[in-house]
């Protein structure tokens, strides 16, 4: 019988970890303070928690959507008018990446409540607002959380469509969220621009966005996720604009990273404004993204863009947007000079489990790997070889 021999091997980390609803996503909220501050060795420890690269994401808590593969970091704030600090990640479901070039208004709904419940913000009776630097698109934020009794309930009678059941009310409201990652609202100058044969409007905000008529595809705009998932030339022909988009509005080579997100439009059909399907962009939102409806709403009330064109004529708000999973309602305050100055929009979350993600040590140890990390290829090797993960008393050290 041949002997075998006992090999010591570093201790797994356990990470503190709630994992929330935030709107109709779902995902991991992390402390700051609990992560790694390296953002390429913190990154490899998201994959790592959410089980990618793969579909299923067996191996992590992901849910195997991009709706549920998404990551809230709440830290302190490092802007002067904040309570406090949000960064989000989009956890690719089946490649090694991970984006913090967007904002996500879904999740960004659970940041207030888990802020109050980690200790960050004083709760008030009543209500309790907290303002929220997101610093993906360097922006501010409004969230009015319900804390009866200093408290935060998540108990209502709110309902959002693609959520299930009612909840208490957040309020968000986006105080200066033109231009959030090209500094413009219309960063090529231009409400209407052609791209191969195509008009297009390249808007931004709250997300940097191409919207077009599904009209220009084929397409009646009323398809399923399901329906459009299906249609591969579709997204092969939508990428190809997506990529020229990117670099008409500055963003550079965005083939690694999910923004612009894309609009296909159509006219309302339930007494809505105009109905969107969110593409995310390989593949369709199963309901709406908050950050993509406040774009479109903003669109459809600007002259000359291919939102205006289609949208229902209405007072300027609110707004009122069609997608699968339901309608998503905007309303906007527009400045002297016609352009969106503040959007609001009602939004729910739910504290769904609470305890610790536990992290492989050969996460922090594996070398000779490459990972995508927004637009950028890290080697890891140097950054992380010598790092060994341990856990003391209540707090991840890493």
């Amino acid at each position: 019988m041949a002997n075998v021999t006992a090999v010591a091997t570093k201790p797994n980390t356990h990470i503190p970890c709630i994992l929330m609803r935030g709107g109709t996503s779902r995902g991991p909220f992390f402390l700051e303070s609990d992560l790694p501050s390296d953002p390429v060795l913190r990154d490899r420890v998201l994959l790592a928690v959410m089980g990618s690269p793969h579909v299923m994401q067996v191996d992590g808590i992901g849910g195997s959507q991009p709706q549920t593969s998404k990551v809230a970091i709440v830290g302190q704030p490092t802007h002067p008018d904040a309570d406090v600090d949000y960064l989000f990640a989009q956890v690719s479901v089946d490649r090694a990446l991970v984006d913090t070039a967007p904002n996500c208004g879904n999740m960004l709904s659970g940041v207030a409540p888990f802020a109050i419940e980690a200790g960050l913000v004083a709760a008030q009776r009543g209500e309790t607002v907290v303002r929220i630097y997101n610093r993906n698109t360097r922006s501010l934020i409004d969230a009015m959380v319900q804390t009866p009794g200093g408290f935060v309930t998540y108990d209502g009678d709110t309902t959002i469509d693609g959520v299930a059941d009612a909840a208490a009310p957040i309020k968000l409201s986006f105080l200066d969220a033109t231009g959030s990652k090209t500094g413009a609202l219309l960063p090529t100058g231009q409400r209407i621009d052609i791209i191969d044969r195509h008009a297009v409007t390249l808007i931004d905000y709250a997300m940097p966005m191409m919207l077009l008529a599904a009209a220009d595809f084929g397409l009646s705009g009323t398809e399923t996720a399901d329906e459009l998932n299906a249609n591969h030339a579709l997204f092969a022909r939508l990428e190809s604009l997506r990529r020229q988009a990117g670099l008409r509005m500055g963003l550079g080579d965005v083939a690694q990273s999910v923004i612009p997100k894309v609009g296909l439009l159509s006219c309302p059909r339930h007494g809505g404004t105009i109905t969107s399907r969110y593409l995310v962009p390989d593949r369709c939102h199963r309901s709406h993204a908050v950050t993509g409806a406040l774009c479109i709403a903003a669109a459809s009330r600007l002259p000359e863009t291919v939102a205006h064109a289609i949208a229902q004529p209405s007072p300027l708000s609110p707004v009122t947007i069609e997608h699968p999973g339901g309608r998503i309602q905007v309303d906007l305050v527009f400045s002297a000079d016609g352009n969106p100055a503040r959007a609001s929009l009602m939004r729910t979350a739910r504290r769904i489990f609470e305890g610790r993600v536990i992290v492989p040590a050969k996460t922090f140890t594996q070398a000779n790997q490459k990972q995508s990390t927004g637009s950028h290829v890290h080697d890891l090797t140097a950054s992380v070889m010598h790092q060994p993960a341990r856990s003391i008393g209540d707090s991840a050290v890493i």
